[in-house]
C-alpha cells in the first residue's frame, strides 16, 4: 500500500546541467548504474566509471564520450573484495582534487548465502559495507566540492527487516534472501543518517533513493528459478532503467536539492522510510559495527 501511494505522486525533472562537474558511479556498466551514467552524460558531466569488468566499462566509455563529449575514466573493482574497494578509493582520491558527486550504485542480491574472502555475507558486503567504505574513503574528496553530493542508491526492500546485529552473516539464522536484502538496504540508509550528521556544517550532502522497480542484473546472483522469473516478466512488470537514470540526475543536478540532506526518496518523491531508520542508538550501533568490519575506527 505504501509502495502504490508513493507510486502516485508526480515524478519531478530539471534541465539543469551538469558540465564541468566530476561524478563517480559505481557498478556503472548495467541496468541503474549505466542509465544514470547515460543521463549524467548527456547532461554534460565527466564521469568515473567504477567498475568489475573492464571489457564492459571501455565498452561504456566509448559509447559515452562519443554521443556526449565528456571524459568518461575507468576504474576497476568488485565490491566483493574490500580491498579493492579501497584500491579504487585510492585510485580517485590521487586523480581527482574533488568529486562533485558520488553514486553508489553497485548492489546485488543472492538467493544463497555466500561469504566474501573478507569473511561477510556478501550480500550485506556489497550492498552495505563497501558503499559505506567507498564514502568514507571519498569524504573529504566530496567535501571539496563546492557542493558535493552523495546518492545511495537504496531500495524499497530495506522494508523486509533482516538485520540482527548480533548475526549479520547469517550463521545462526535460516537465510532468507529477501530478509537478506533488506538487512544490507536498512544498515545503508541507517548509517546515512550519521553520513548526514557529519556533513552538517559543510557544503556536501547525501540523500538515498530507490530507484523504482527496473529490469537490471542485480538478480545475476540468484538461482535459476528467480533468474527465469524476472527475465520472463521483465517487460511486463519492470520499467526500463532510463526511469531511474532521469530520476538519479534529478538528485544530482537539481538547484532546489543543494541544500536537502539526510532524505530518502522513491524515484523523485521525497518519501518515508521504514520506522526503524529513526532508531537512534541502532543507528548508532550500526555505524560503529560498519567502522569495524571495514577496519575503519574513524574517520579519515
Amino acid at each position: 500500500m505504501a509502495y502504490r501511494k508513493i507510486r502516485r505522486k508526480r515524478w519531478r525533472t530539471t534541465d539543469a546541467r551538469m558540465d564541468g562537474k566530476l561524478c563517480v558511479i559505481t557498478g556503472a556498466t548495467s541496468g541503474v548504474g549505466l542509465a544514470a551514467a547515460r543521463r549524467l552524460a548527456k547532461g554534460g558531466a565527466d564521469l568515473v566509471l567504477v567498475a568489475r569488468d573492464r571489457d564492459k566499462a571501455e565498452a561504456v566509455k566509448a559509447e559515452l564520450e562519443a554521443a556526449h563529449a565528456v571524459r568518461a575514466d575507468i576504474v576497476i573493482a568488485d565490491f566483493v573484495r574490500l580491498s579493492d574497494v579501497r584500491g579504487a578509493a585510492e585510485d580517485i582520491r590521487s586523480r581527482y582534487p574533488a568529486v562533485d558527486v558520488l553514486i553508489n550504485c553497485a548492489g546485488l542480491f543472492s538467493t544463497k548465502r555466500r561469504v566474501t574472502e573478507d569473511g561477510h555475507e556478501m550480500t550485506f558486503q556489497v550492498n552495505h559495507l563497501a558503499s559505506f567504505l567507498m564514502t568514507m574513503l571519498l569524504l573529504e574528496t566530496v567535501i571539496r566540492s563546492p557542493q558535493g553530493r552523495i546518492i545511495q542508491v537504496n531500495s524499497f526492500g530495506h522494508r523486509f527487516g533482516g538485520l540482527d546485529l548480533g548475526d549479520l552473516d547469517w550463521q545462526r539464522r535460516a537465510y532468507l534472501w529477501p530478509r537478506a536484502y533488506g538487512a544490507s538496504k536498512l544498515a545503508q540508509l541507517m548509517a546515512m543518517h550519521t553520513f548526514a550528521a557529519l556533513l552538517k556544517e559543510t557544503d556536501a550532502t547525501v540523500n538515498a533513493v530507490h530507484p523504482g522497480l527496473v529490469g537490471s542484473n542485480i538478480v545475476q546472483n540468484s538461482g535459476f528459478l528467480l533468474r527465469w522469473l524476472m527475465h520472463t516478466f521483465k517487460k511486463r512488470l519492470l520499467k526500463d532503467p532510463a526511469v531511474s537514470g532521469e530520476a538519479l540526475y534529478f538528485l544530482a543536478a537539481a538547484p532546489e536539492l543543494k541544500h536537502m540532506t539526510g532524505r530518502y526518496f522513491s524515484l523523485t518523491a521525497e518519501a518515508k522510510p521504514a520506522a526503524v531508520t529513526k532508531n537512534e542508538a541502532l543507528c548508532v550501533q550500526v555505524w560503529e559495527r560498519s567502522l569495524g568490519l571495514t577496519g575503519l575506527r574513524q574517520s579519515p
